[in-house]
């Protein structure tokens, strides 16, 4: 016995026949308001960073005088600044800075970021919590308290040289060793923050992951290495990035780790920074041309930093 199955026929309607559809007319308010929600946001950035940026370039190419003249001179201020050592003093100061911060700062934060997301503590969310009282204590007081440690004749640092037979070292007086004295503050106030951006992405990823890796042999230095430096890789460009950007600006702690000297950070100019030089030409000597050309040129900077920052981030989605 065989069993036929009747087709069904299907009636296929056409656009024709279909009834029009009514479009949904919105009133006015409502299609403006999406826009009016967000206008604030450009409104601002327009008048508190587009504004200011433009004028930025705009006045370096002048001699201007705040309560005076303002000559046009073109190029001028950059030629002055490309031949200015104090420029590449400040320049070589800022990049020193940085290299000797960011560095050890990131791989000490990726190491306790691991430790806190594995190991078995007590009281883990204190320790975690604990972690940003660097980040929220006041700059001048963590100024205050490096200076006091690395303090030539009753600094905590030279009493510990001291007991091992070594002489004190004044590190204010030479430029490595003013750079190690703001690296640590530096160091100090941003690891406990990049921990817990590490921290964050840790826990997002799975457990089985490591149980599978453990399952196959793989050590805790190789789930290291081939899984959590991999899971991590968009935070860890993130924050390399960000520290680089921060770095490139940073102003506040040469500022107060030798206020005696002034805008200079020291009397060979040891530890003057790039934002600090900036601010001396600007606001210190009121040359308002020249300080916007510096400016300009740290504006450069972060511009090259970010297309790094980009390129990195390609690379990292065609390894996915």
């Amino acid at each position: 016995m065989t069993a036929t199955a009747t087709a069904i026929p299907t009636q296929k309607t056409s656009r024709r026949d279909r009834p029009p559809s009514r479009a949904i007319r919105q009133p006015l308010a409502e299609r403006i308001a999406p826009y009016v929600y967000i206008a604030p946001f450009f409104v601002i950035f327009v008048i508190f960073g587009l504004f200011p940026l433009l004028f930025t370039f705009y006045v370096a190419l002048f001699d201007w005088n705040p309560i005076g003249e303002q000559t046009f001179v073109g190029l001028a201020n950059f030629e002055r600044l490309f031949n200015d050592p104090r420029f590449w003093n400040a320049f070589v100061n800022t990049f020193g800075i940085f290299l000797i911060s960011t560095i050890p700062q990131l791989i000490l934060a990726l190491g306790l970021a691991h430790l806190l997301n594995h190991a078995l503590l007590k009281f883990a969310n204190f320790f975690r919590m604990a972690l940003l009282v660097p980040y929220i204590t006041s700059v001048a007081a963590t100024a205050l308290v490096f200076s006091q440690i690395f303090d030539k004749n009753f600094g905590l640092i030279n009493w510990v040289l001291g007991l091992v037979g070594l002489p004190a070292v004044n590190f204010l007086a030479s430029q490595v060793g003013s750079w190690i004295v703001i690296s640590s503050m530096v160091m100090w106030r941003w690891f406990g923050y990049n921990t817990l951006l590490y921290l964050a992405g840790l826990q997002a990823i799975p457990r089985e992951m490591y149980e599978a890796a453990s399952v196959d042999g793989a050590s805790g230095w190789q789930q290291f290495i081939h899984l959590t430096i991999p899971s991590l890789r968009p935070i860890i460009i993130f924050t390399v990035i960000m520290s680089t950007i921060g770095g490139l600006q940073i102003f506040t702690e040469p500022l107060l780790v030798a206020p005696e000297s002034g805008l200079t950070c020291g009397g060979g100019r040891q530890c003057q920074t790039l934002a600090l030089f900036l601010y001396e030409q600007g606001f210190g000597q009121f040359e308002f041309g020249y300080g916007s050309a510096i400016g300009v040129a740290l504006f450069v900077i972060v511009v090259v930093v970010a297309l790094i920052n980009f390129f990195l981030t390609t690379r990292t989605r065609k390894a996915r």
